[in-house]
């Protein structure tokens, strides 16, 4: 029997083989990216790499070396195809993208819309990008909304995607596949949640509870404690804080901001009931135009993939070959096919970057239904 320093001198000067002989692939590769630029060919092939796969299986004996060699191709045309993209890139080859940079968004004579009504978080994160006296208005909907930028009765709406405590916002990643609108900001919105009743409510009074769903998933830990208390959902945070006012009834409360009971003539009478102290919401900034601030640092992005075994690890790889930084993925049903999947992903960049343009080059020739969904 061969001794282990034996053997690991043998795997040592076959891997010298490999390193050589990938070299030499990967310079005919270049080659092959060449051909493709001077003739305006796509630098995927699926078909080609589908034959590839099954010709190398077809030359090794068992199963496991089947599956092997299989993934070990799939990573070594991966790699070809990155190299082409750089190629593209370096000789100009991937055009622009159809978003325009601009230094600044017209904040002073923009109408903005928000979600919710007077005293709404959205208002104030509305006010906090916006400032204080920008021309506003709300409606009721998150796709009211939508529908406002997309026919122009605003320039941009603020809405809310993500909690630190309660998570993503699915509804809005739906809306934004299906309008045509883009993220052109973010701001980040500490939120507070109290417990708010008509003047004069007594906790043994309340009975029902109203809030936006979210919102009572933050503050379960208190309202828990009170589980005879019934929870009803509502559209937005301020407007269970008009309901309690117009209903004028004291065995109904509000989870909503101190500044919403301000609003609508509430007392507060339980105040910081959040399940955590450092809860936060992420609000986007949406429009109609395909624009990107100079300064924008963040892309979002959103596609789908085949229903196959390793399709998303090889789509994920062009953020790393592309030093990109990854920072968010969410996934959301596919409308009309069963357990079929709609990936999001945040990532660091600008798209007026090479590495940027590579990546979404590469995205978007090896996945379905790529959109950019801003850059901001």
């Amino acid at each position: 029997m061969a001794e282990l320093l034996e053997l690991r001198e043998q795997l040592d000067e076959i891997d010298a083989q490999i390193v050589e002989l990938y070299e030499k692939r990967m310079n005919i590769c270049e080659q092959v990216g060449e051909y493709k630029i001077a003739k305006g060919k796509k630098v995927f092939d699926r078909q080609r790499e589908k034959n590839k796969l099954a010709d190398v299986a077809a030359r090794v004996s068992s199963d496991f070396n089947k599956k092997g060699i299989q993934e070990l191709y799939q990573q070594l045309m991966s790699m070809s195809r990155k190299l082409q993209y750089q190629q593209l890139v370096k000789a100009g080859a991937l055009g622009r993208l159809p978003f325009i940079e601009v230094d600044s968004l017209e904040k002073s004579t923009a109408r903005v819309v928000f979600q919710g009504v007077e005293g709404a978080y959205g208002q104030a994160a509305m006010q906090q990008y916006f400032g204080e006296n920008c021309n506003s208005f709300h409606v009721r909907t998150f796709r009211d909304a939508m529908e406002a930028i997309e026919e122009g009765s605003a320039d941009f709406a603020v809405l809310p995607i993500e909690n630190s405590s309660a998570g993503a916002v699915n509804e809005m990643y739906d809306l934004l596949v299906e309008f045509e609108n883009y993220i052109v900001g973010e701001t980040i919105l500490p939120v507070t949640h109290t417990l708010a009743g008509l003047p004069g409510t007594k906790l043994s009074d309340i009975q029902r509870v109203y809030s936006k769903a979210e919102a009572l998933m933050q503050t379960s830990r208190f309202l828990d404690v009170h589980a005879d208390w019934q929870q009803i959902s509502v559209v937005n945070t301020a407007i269970a804080a008009k309901k309690i006012l117009e209903d004028a009834d004291r065995t109904q409360a509000a989870v909503c901001s101190a500044y919403a009971a301000k609003v609508h003539g509430l007392s507060v009478l339980v105040e910081g009931i959040n399940d955590e102290e450092n809860n936060f919401t992420r609000f986007i900034v949406v429009t109609n135009q395909k624009i990107f601030r100079k300064d924008a640092d963040k892309i979002s992005i959103c596609f789908e993939v085949a229903h196959e075994s390793g399709s998303l690890y090889h789509l994920l790889s062009h953020f790393i070959y592309n030093d990109l930084n990854m920072t968010k993925i969410e996934s959301r049903p596919v409308e009309g096919r069963s357990w079929e999947y709609r990936f999001f992903v945040d990532f660091e960049g600008s798209l007026s970057d090479g590495a940027v343009k590579n990546a979404i080059r590469g995205l978007r020739e090896e996945s379905r239904s790529l959109r950019i969904l801003g850059n901001y």
